[in-house]
């Protein structure tokens, strides 16, 4: 793989000095918005509270970590002025409403938003969800290809990198039906194995992939079973990587990037993992605060002190060329040729 310059750029931004994701979550929607709602007995939870924990989030969190990710429903307007100028911003453009049917989950953008719009209030990367079933139809397999791989060419267009998450999820008329962003109860390992490797064809342009694990968090018992899936998984993604928690627990999610640190992952994207527990304390202000600062920011700083002691730096990836990710062409072409990168 080559890099283009904007989306070299925008990987060094995401990352610490030393190459290593350590990325906080905060575009979450649904899995925020509804227990405001349930709490306060109303049927919409309001703006100004969604914004206010996103706002505390980057404030209490950012430190510890090397880039944060917004939304622009409530994330960017409220956190943006907050967000400290060496942090990296990642924008989400997936819409958290998505058409769920039995042939299965097709996603939107969110409305009127795109990478151009990303671009230009510049984010230094483009965050897209994927529901991805192989097993799900032929138009919905094809529906989704073809979203993913409409960013992939709009992130190529505008020169700024595409990370891309893909999530497997249970069927409308499967036992295990939901909606929520948690992760699927008895996945198929096979599947999100398949998934990974679809997406890392070339045509699709993802530059960083956020990945689940390929077995359920409480299936995670150190075994060299598991390591092997783990393996299998980097070696399929053929580029960075970093695991996001979809809803684990501290200690099961500690224990998910033992294994994809040993697999070659470059970091983390997480979210709840980190900020769930104070969460849990709304509405109650000051405690929330409390525990982003003191729980939050400690368990934020101890899965950043494992990357730093096992993961690997994305820019050493074996996908760039020896050397490991540069500027190219670093010559007198540069000035005529960067339209045709």
């Amino acid at each position: 793989m080559q890099l283009t310059p904007g989306k070299l750029l925008g990987l060094r931004r995401m990352a610490d000095q030393n190459g290593l994701f350590k990325m906080v979550a905060a575009d979450q929607r649904p899995p925020i918005k509804k227990p405001i709602a349930r709490q306060l007995n109303l049927p919409e939870a309001p703006w100004a509270e969604v914004a206010r924990l996103k706002l505390e989030i980057v404030r209490q969190l950012q430190g510890a970590g090397s880039a944060v990710l917004l939304d622009p429903h409530y994330g960017i307007p409220a956190a943006f002025d907050a967000l400290a100028r060496d942090k990296g911003l990642i924008v989400t453009l997936e819409d958290s409403i998505f058409t769920e049917t039995d042939e299965g989950r097709f996603s939107a953008s969110i409305n009127e938003w795109s990478v151009s719009k990303i671009k230009r209030l510049g984010g230094d990367a483009v965050k897209v969800l994927a529901w991805y079933r192989p097993d799900s139809s032929p138009a919905n397999i094809a529906f989704q290809k073809d979203y993913v791989k409409r960013i992939g060419d709009e992130c190529a267009q505008y020169d700024i990198p595409f990370l891309l998450e893909l999530l497997l999820y249970p069927f409308a008329n499967e036992a295990a039906a939901s909606r929520g962003y948690v992760e699927m109860q008895a996945k198929a390992s096979d599947q999100v194995l398949a998934s990974v490797e679809e997406f890392a064809r070339p045509d699709y342009g993802v530059d960083v992939f956020k990945l689940e694990s390929p077995v359920n968090a409480d299936a995670i018992d150190g075994s060299a079973t598991v390591q092997a899936l783990f393996d299998d998984m980097g070696r399929l993604a053929g580029r960075p990587w970093v695991m996001l928690s979809a809803g684990a627990d501290k200690e099961a999610f500690r224990n998910i990037l033992v294994h994809a640190f040993k697999a070659g992952a470059s970091g983390f994207l997480a979210g709840r993992a980190i900020w769930q527990d104070a969460f849990t304390l709304y509405p109650d202000w000051d405690r929330i605060v409390e525990g982003l600062a003191g729980d939050g920011l400690a368990y934020l700083k101890d899965i950043a002190g494992i990357a730093d002691a096992t993961a690997h730096p994305w820019h050493r990836h074996p996908c760039y060329a020896d050397g490991g990710a540069a500027f190219h062409p670093a010559d007198t072409t540069f000035r005529h040729g960067y339209d045709a990168l």
